[in-house]
Formats: structure tokens, C-alpha cells, sequence
């Protein structure tokens, strides 16, 4: 399935029905009256975040979504029925932004959210509904009222705990490919991955989700190679782990290139939690891997880890590290919620 993350799609909810003039005519009866019934509300446009989804491919191929109108209302006082809904279903971290694109109208960040977009327009009153007792023949009914119409965009965040960056060649994908089950596609060239990828890591008995970041090179945020785009993916994540090739030149200058793309970027990745690693170990000899370590060390002021994807050196540690700095913040978060004020008796 091809990855698409941000679709710009139109939404109308339904018109209102409207209400008729009709009286009762029947044999026998001298004085019917009115009865004509209401016109049916219009549908409303909804958006639900559903199972089962991480792109929004559907919404390339449609772009306009309609919701019914009401049927008019008829005689015998029978009111219209109401026209029927439109859902967008949307993979959970899914913003719903206006036209603009800035502007956040709906933030679907868990499966089963559903939140009104629009509403439908209200069904028009029947004659029925003016009868009083000075007008006992009313001959006029109200239109429904229209529905409303917008743009909208939809950009897809990715829900995960943890999140690969680095430069092209760093191994991320061989990463992924190594502590999950995702098949994500590994080459000897850059920007071999061309969209952010997803596998769940089990360590012992924990589980937390891990995204694999197309590379950045200097100037990302100014559009060079892929660009910054696919680092919305990461905002929602609560660690980073920055993988640095040790058979890079400079090991030091390549964790700053991506760090100064981390800050330009902002929108709080600049203080998320950061685990660095050295990877590529296998290829190193002990005097590189000295030099590397040393470079990397003084550029992030830490300890950076030392690891290979391929022969599984140094692991267990880093997993562990992500697995520890994700459970933290989990309790972090859960202590930070309010508390309700009212608790069951025990008793």
C-alpha cells in the first residue's frame, strides 16, 4: 500500500428538507385542517479514527464528500427522514486542519475518537407547525436550510513511543528490520527509505512501537533531499534514538548536522529525550571506534551507546534504554493527568 500522509479533501453536509403546505382532506371530516409534516435534518460530516489503518491513500483517489440531504416533508404530518452521515475514517494521529493548513479543527489521536466536523442543515417546518388559534389554515411552510461547505486537510502523524533519525546509511532501516518484524526496504545508497516506517519491539514482556525517519541531510529544512516532512512522524514520540555511521568521516559532525535539522524544525523536538548511538560497530577497528566514540561524545555530552544491526552488538543495551526512557515518561504522563476528585466507596 502506498504512503500518503497529508490529503486536502472537501466536505458539504446535507441540506435540510423542507416542510409543505398540505390539509387534510377526508370524507366525512368538515374542518381537516393542516398537516403538512417537517422537512428531514440534513447529515452531519464526521471523522473517526479507525483500526487497521496507516495511510491516507484513500482520500487520493476521492475528494469530495457529501453528505444526503433531508427528504422534504408530506402530508399526513409525516416529517422527513433524516439524510445520512458522511464519516471519514482516518488512522489514529490524524490531524484535521483548515484549508489553510495551520489552523488545528480536530486532533484524532486514538482508534474509536470521533469528532463532528459539520453539522447538517435543520429541516424546514410544515404548515402543521403554524396553526394557531387566530390562524387556523396557515398556507405557508419554511424552507430547509442549507448545508455547509469547506476545505479541509488531513495530515497524518504517526502514533509511535520511540523514533529513528540520522543521516542517510545510518542504519535505521537495518535497525527496524532487526528488533521487529517490519520489512522495510535496505540498500547500499541513500534515502533508500522514501516514507517513515513502522514495527512494534518486544523486550521481555514490554512492548512499544518504533518509526523509522527517512534520512536528513544539512538543509532539510530548507527542502534539500527529502526535506523535514516526515518529521511530523516524530512529534508524537517520547524518545529519539539518533543513530550516528561510525564509518563516517566525522562522527561528531554528523550528529550536529542532524541535531541543527532536529532544532530548525522545533515544534518540540529539540527537547525531546535523545538516546545516541554509534552504529556500524562491526566495521570499526578499535582506533577508529576510540576516535568515533570520543568525536560523538563531546558533540551530544553523553555517553553515546555503541552498537551493529547486523552482528547484534550492543542490542540488548539499547533496547533496554528505549524500553526504560518509555516506561518513565509513561508514568510521568499518567501522574501529570488530573485526578478525578470523586472515589467509590469502599465500603
Amino acid at each position: 500500500m502506498k504512503f500518503l500522509d497529508e490529503a486536502k479533501i472537501y466536505i458539504r453536509s446535507g441540506d435540510g428538507g423542507n416542510g409543505i403546505v398540505a390539509f387534510r382532506r377526508e370524507k366525512f371530516i368538515e374542518f381537516g385542517g393542516p398537516n403538512g409534516g417537517d422537512g428531514g435534518k440534513g447529515g452531519d460530516v464526521w471523522v473517526e479514527g479507525v483500526d487497521g489503518l496507516n495511510t491516507l491513500i484513500d482520500y487520493r483517489y476521492q475528494v469530495h464528500f457529501k453528505a444526503q440531504k433531508g427528504q422534504h416533508g408530506m402530508g399526513q404530518n409525516r416529517a422527513g427522514a433524516k439524510g445520512d452521515d458522511v464519516v471519514l475514517k482516518v488512522p489514529a494521529g490524524t490531524e484535521v486542519l483548515d484549508e489553510d493548513g495551520e489552523t488545528l479543527i480536530a486532533d484524532i489521536s486514538a482508534v474509536g475518537q470521533r469528532v463532528l466536523l459539520m453539522k447538517g442543515g435543520n429541516g424546514g417546518f410544515g404548515n402543521a407547525h403554524f396553526k394557531t388559534s387566530t390562524n387556523r389554515a396557515p398556507r405557508h411552510a419554511n424552507p430547509g436550510l442549507e448545508g455547509r461547505e469547506r476545505w479541509i486537510r488531513l495530515r497524518l502523524k504517526l502514533i509511535a513511543d520511540a523514533g529513528l533519525v540520522g543521516l542517510p546509511n545510518a542504519g535505521k532501516s537495518t535497525f527496524l528490520a532487526t528488533v521487529t518484524s517490519a520489512k522495510p526496504k535496505i540498500a547500499d545508497y541513500p534515502f533508500t527509505t522514501l516514507h517513515p516506517g513502522l514495527g512494534v519491539v518486544r523486550v521481555g514482556t514490554r512492548e512499544f512501537v518504533l518509526a523509522d525517519i527517512p534520512g536528513l541531510i544539512e538543509g532539510a529544512h530548507e527542502g534539500a533531499g527529502l526535506g523535514d516532512r516526515f518529521l511530523g512522524h516524530v512529534e508524537r514520540c517520547r524518545v529519539l534514538l539518533h543513530l550516528v555511521d561510525g564509518s563516517y568521516g566525522d562522527a561528531g559532525e554528523a550528529y550536529r548536522v542532524v541535531r541543527g535539522e532536529l532544532d530548525a524544525y522545533g515544534a518540540g523536538l529539540e527537547d525531546k529525550t535523545e538516546i545516541v548511538a554509534l552504529s556500524k560497530a562491526d566495521a570499526l577497528d578499535e582506533e577508529t571506534r576510540d576516535r568515533q566514540l570520543a568525536a560523538l561524545a563531546e558533540a551530544c555530552g553523553q555517553t553515546p551507546l555503541l552498537l551493529s544491526s547486523a552482528s547484534g552488538f550492543g542490542m540488548p543495551e539499547a533496547l533496554n534504554r528505549l524500553a526504560d526512557t518509555i516506561r518513565e515518561s509513561r508514568r510521568e504522563e499518567a501522574m501529570a493527568e488530573p485526578q478525578d476528585a470523586w472515589r467509590p466507596s469502599l465500603d
